[in-house]
């Protein structure tokens, strides 16, 4: 693969600048070896992991790969346990999202790691640069999964940058090929963090009807809000228009404690244990029962994702198509310098 340097790609000592976003449990040490493999950053959510699946996880992808890859933490649910694990374990990249990362980059660093943090606006990437943050994840509200902020990718991207420089930043939120990469470079971003086009990898952790309706999706099919709460109360996302979501809406958009079948038991764990209506649990392998109700998370960029590929061949369409974009333009300015 063509190599793509960056200040992100020297920084975390990786060829191309793309990162592939966690995924929460859609993440699998296969996916994010391959990433690695190719080139770019691969990510593991342990968050929702038990310590002892993370450090397995951790130890699989290490067997997998010896390129440098992540694990991401969500603030929201205290990080100790896992990150003394991934420590303990030699991950060389560690990821926060939504809360102060500041009481945990010191014991980062102390382990020989580095800290990227997701913010969704100018004043939280402000605050990580204070923390001492090696780079900053800026999330357009155009993003799949839990969304920080409400400013699109166009705008917080260049603000952000200029907001926190000389720190790197990673454009995230609506990127989905090799155009958004080079569209991210040109806003000022080192790399870009790609997450709806990495669940139609091979190797992604998702149910058969996740990969369908996301095939079958356009930039339209998405709505934002906190429609599925349970397990996550208050936090926006943004997922695909389903069966939930319309029942919903033809309900008036009514807020939790007294929406449509709220309550109800709409599919069941592969253990039996029971997945409530509204859930933030999306459609995972082993899922039984109407998956269609439960939550699809995915970004607008599901107007950009066509097909099912293995995540190396993903990552270097991406990096193939920016590199052609950045030569075209590149001989346009010639020519019209010429003319």
């Amino acid at each position: 693969m063509d190599r793509l340097e960056t200040a992100l790609t020297r920084l975390l000592g990786i060829d191309v600048p793309v990162i592939q976003a966690p995924i929460g449990s859609a993440t699998t040490p296969e996916l994010a070896a391959a990433v690695s493999n190719g080139g770019g950053l691969g990510m593991l959510s342990i968050t929702w992991m038990s310590p002892e699946a993370a450090r397995a996880a951790i130890r699989r992808t290490q067997e997998l790969t010896p390129r440098p890859f992540g694990i991401n933490l969500v603030l929201e649910w205290s990080p100790e346990e896992r990150l003394a694990i991934a420590l303990e374990e030699g991950v060389p990249v560690v990821s926060f999202f939504w809360g102060d990362p500041s009481p945990y980059v010191s014991r980062v660093h102390d382990a020989n790691a580095l800290v990227l943090h997701s913010v969704g606006s100018v004043a939280e990437a402000r605050a990580a640069k204070d923390a001492g943050v090696d780079a900053v994840v800026a999330q357009g509200w155009e993003a799949g999964g839990h969304v920080r902020g409400a400013v699109t990718t166009m705008v917080l991207v260049p603000r952000v940058a200029s907001e926190v420089a000389p720190v790197p930043v990673v454009a995230a939120g609506g990127i989905g090929d090799g155009r958004g990469l080079l569209a991210a470079l040109a806003l000022g971003a080192s790399g870009a963090w790609m997450g709806t086009r990495f669940l139609l990898s091979e190797e992604a952790r998702v149910h058969d009807a996740y990969r369908a309706r996301v095939l079958a999706s356009t930039e339209e099919d998405t709505v934002y809000g906190t429609i599925f709460d349970v397990g996550w109360p208050g936090a926006p996302h943004r997922v695909l228009r389903s069966e939930t979501v319309e029942r919903w809406e033809k309900a008036g958009r009514p807020s939790s404690g007294s929406r449509p079948g709220e309550g109800e038991t709409v599919a069941r764990f592969p253990d039996g244990a029971p997945i409530l209506r509204y859930s933030d649990v999306p459609p995972l392998p082993g899922i039984t029962g109407d998956v269609e109700a439960l939550a699809f998370y995915a970004g607008q960029s599901a107007g950009l994702v066509n097909r099912l590929r293995p995540a190396a061949e993903i990552l270097e369409e991406t990096v193939k198509e920016a590199i052609e974009g950045l030569t075209r333009l590149s001989a346009e300015r010639a020519s019209s310098s010429g003319s």
